[in-house]
């Protein structure tokens, strides 16, 4: 069975985007979305005990900002270690300072073109999740 990918951003043409790059990327990888924090934590909540390969989370949604989700998972029990890539349109050094000391795995500034955002798809589509660590500091921040 393929991956299951994870999307929770409130941006209408950012997730088409996402959804048409991990489409031309890759056949066997399932995508499932969610348009702000509130419904991507009942969207989480449904699908357990399954859970993502790994969620794709921005920062800046309404009802629930992706820094709150962040922290909420990583204090429940079946998300403590679930993959968690940032993205965003941030790059305040210590916004990233602080996404990394709050446990997510990997952020990437939102890519400046489809080409580009398909290639990280691709590259996220390609990690073997399983055996993925967290970050150091230096490995945290990714570009493409």
């Amino acid at each position: 069975m393929g991956k299951h990918l994870l999307l929770a951003d409130d941006d209408d043409d950012d997730r088409m985007l996402f959804q048409e790059a991990l489409r031309e990327v890759s056949r066997d990888t399932r995508l499932t979305m969610a348009i702000d924090g509130e419904q991507l934590m009942e969207v989480l909540d449904g699908l357990l005990p399954e859970r993502p390969t790994v969620l794709f989370l921005d920062l800046n949604m309404p009802r629930k900002n992706g820094f709150a989700c962040l922290e909420e998972l990583r204090q429940r029990a079946p998300f403590k270690d679930m993959p968690i890539v940032v993205l965003s349109t941030s790059d305040d050094v210590a916004t990233i300072d602080m996404l990394h000391r709050s446990g997510a795995s990997h952020y990437i500034s939102k890519p400046p073109s489809f080409e580009v955002l398909k290639s990280a798809v691709e590259y996220f589509c390609r990690v073997d999740w399983s055996a993925a660590h967290p970050s150091s500091r230096e490995t945290f921040v990714l570009t493409f």
